[in-house]
């Protein structure tokens, strides 16, 4: 299986660096639990400065109201309830946050720790024969150097045109959410998928957004003054679905 690794000073420029590498270099492999075939390889992600503009990319299936859903999904957990209901089994937020109150403990402890891991991979529930959900990210873990906070997460499997892009920014604003409370500067952002791959459905998706990036075309935006406002834009919207989903099942 080929392995990558890509850097970028941004989410973005890193993240395009990967799209066009899995174009050209993933390999078509079957995908037998979808009944489908994918290009597939292993991919790093490096990102030095995870908060510097531009940090949106528009190489991702959604806009920023669906980019706003997802950031509360992860930190604040709006969709926690399913899981009270018996829908879910879990969410990201709920698993990253019993874990948390340890990491801001152990790093309020000891900066220096390498023992800052949070363990999204439930091995009880996601090995349960018959399981056809288990988590695609595994770990978390956090690591003070020299005054700033940097973050690495592990995917098992990552869908590198339709969630990749959206799963990083939302982990690089919960590495920001950590890292002010716990006093330090945000610092580099490493995001590792063991398959970075693109169903076969979505190669010509793929292959629209390489071509964007080898043209020149525009393909980012600025978050902090520009989409930051929009997503605050959207958030009264996303507030009423929730509350239609919850009235649904009361």
């Amino acid at each position: 299986m080929k392995e990558f690794l890509v850097h970028g000073d941004t989410l973005p420029e890193a993240y395009h660096k990967s799209l066009v590498t899995l174009h050209y270099e993933g390999e078509h492999v079957p995908c037998p639990d979808y009944n489908t075939n994918q290009k597939e390889l292993s991919m790093t992600l490096s990102i030095s400065d995870p908060l510097r503009e531009p940090m949106i990319s528009r190489l991702f299936i959604g806009g920023y109201s669906e980019l706003e859903q997802y950031r509360q999904e992860i930190i604040d957990g709006i969709l926690d309830f399913e899981i009270e209901r018996g829908n879910w089994e879990y969410t990201y937020h709920s698993r990253i946050a019993e874990q948390m109150p340890f990491i801001i403990r152990e790093l309020k402890r000891n900066p220096d720790s390498r023992r800052a891991v949070i363990d999204v991979r439930d091995w009880k529930h996601d090995t349960r024969e018959g399981n056809t959900s288990p988590a695609c990210l595994q770990h978390i873990q956090y690591l003070v150097r020299n005054g700033k906070l940097h973050c690495k997460v592990l995917f098992r499997s990552n869908d590198a045109a339709k969630a990749t892009f959206m799963n990083a920014f939302a982990l690089i604003l919960l590495q920001k959410k950590v890292a002010d409370e716990l006093g330090f500067e945000v610092g580099s952002y490493t995001h590792r998928a063991n398959s970075f791959h693109v169903y076969e459905k979505d190669y010509d998706l793929l292959k629209g957004y390489v071509e964007r990036i080898e043209k020149g075309l525009p393909t980012t935006y600025n978050y902090v003054g520009e989409w930051d406002e929009l997503m605050e834009e959207a958030r009264p919207h996303i507030a009423r679905t929730v509350e239609e989903l919850k009235s649904r099942g009361s």
